[in-house]
């Protein structure tokens, strides 16, 4: 059976000049970069490279970089050491958030501190009017991701980032979704904070970053050895690392013209489902939104049933986020914009990335106009027949 993979949101493959960039330090190279000897020289060596590639990606400093294991450990840091680091007892939050810094802010709050959580528009998009407003003189840290993970709205960061920036408050983004998308600067958008992910970008798991803007005071999470600079403590995981930038640079020297061939899908997909199928729409602002999410929803369907007819149809999709899907519940993004638990449950997340072909996107158009009619013929709700 034909398999087309249209969840690149989730996690993407592992790009094959990543990998052969990686073999050496899974083979020949294997040192530990806190050695002395040679080999401990060669693998400290090819750390601080990737360290230089990640940094002059976002205009960062290379002494401002902390490879963390996942986006999770990046956000948990933030909320769970930082926060507590600097003071304050108010931390400000999107609804729109991904589970683990929502659920970081919940332990936050376990701990004596009050948390704002924004309001989103219907598009999801946060008003850096409204973060003003929320600032309060005991404010210690904002939290607004650059990309959402499921509708793919851009948020305003720069503009977000100066009004923190002007108020002293610590701002943070979560730019798992976005890093490598899109030009990002953290100089020009005020940002204190940024995590970013490998495994969204083409390189391996077990591998990401937090930036730490130098002057930001730091309490690590993990406490060892003092490796990465004191900041987080385990043995490097070098083979992760140099594939995370040798994935950073393909996608910095990529970035325009890929971006532009995965704009064009985008587009396309979107226009013939809402043309072709009838009580469709758009989830997610129609153009401040990442180049590869395309997020709809349908009426008079489940999206979970869709997902299975599509999956059984070897098309690969999402409904949500790939950590909170199995919990088959309404999205909190999509109620967050105003949707009910009805819309919410009918939408569905096609993300497109760089080994998508155009004949993919035609057949996962044509097959799901198919399951979406077909389900609809035994949907109970009259008005979907």
């Amino acid at each position: 059976m034909e398999r087309s993979y249209l969840d690149y949101a989730a996690t993407t493959p592992v790009d094959p000049r990543v990998l052969e960039a990686m073999l050496p330090y899974l083979r020949e190279q294997f040192g530990n970069p806190a050695s002395m000897h040679s080999f401990g020289r060669d693998a400290a060596q090819a750390l601080e490279q990737a360290r230089e590639t990640v940094a002059k990606a976002i205009n960062a400093d290379v002494n401002e970089i902390v490879f963390t294991g996942s986006a999770t450990e990046s956000n948990n840091t933030v909320f769970k050491t930082i926060a507590l680091a600097n003071k304050g007892k108010h931390v400000i939050i999107s609804p729109i958030e991904h589970d683990c810094v929502l659920n970081s802010a919940r332990w936050l709050k376990g701990q004596g501190y009050e948390v704002t959580t924004l309001p989103v528009d219907r598009f999801g998009l946060v008003k850096p009017q409204d973060v003003a407003a929320a600032i309060r003189h005991d404010t210690v840290l904002v939290s607004v991701m650059h990309a959402n993970n499921e509708m793919g709205t851009i948020e305003p960061i720069g503009e977000i980032g100066a009004v923190c920036r002007k108020a002293g408050v610590l701002f943070h983004t979560d730019a798992a979704q976005s890093f490598g998308k899109v030009p990002i600067d953290v100089r020009k958008m005020n940002i204190d904070l940024l995590t970013a992910s490998s495994h969204k970008m083409y390189g391996p798991r077990g591998a990401a970053l937090l930036f730490v803007r130098k002057g930001v005071k730091f309490a690590p999470l993990l406490h060892g050895g003092g490796h990465e600079g004191g900041k987080r403590s385990s043995t490097v995981n070098v083979a992760a690392i140099v594939g995370f930038g040798k994935a950073v640079g393909l996608c910095m020297d990529e970035m325009e013209a890929e971006g532009k061939r995965e704009r064009q899908l985008r587009d396309w997909m979107i226009s013939q489902i809402l043309e072709r199928i009838p009580k469709s729409y758009l989830n997610g602002h129609p153009e401040k939104r990442l180049p590869n999410n395309v997020n709809v929803r349908f009426d008079f369907v489940e999206g979970e049933a869709v997902l299975m007819r599509l999956d059984a149809e070897g098309i690969a999709a999402s409904t949500a986020s790939a950590c909170s899907s199995p919990k088959l519940e309404p999205s909190h993004v999509l109620l967050a914009c105003g949707l009910r638990h009805e819309e919410a449950h009918g939408s569905l997340r096609f993300s497109i990335g760089r080994f998508t072909k155009e004949e993919e996107v035609k057949r996962a158009v044509a097959v799901l106009e198919k399951v979406i009619k077909e389900l609809r013929d035994i949907s109970p709700f009259k008005e979907g027949r």
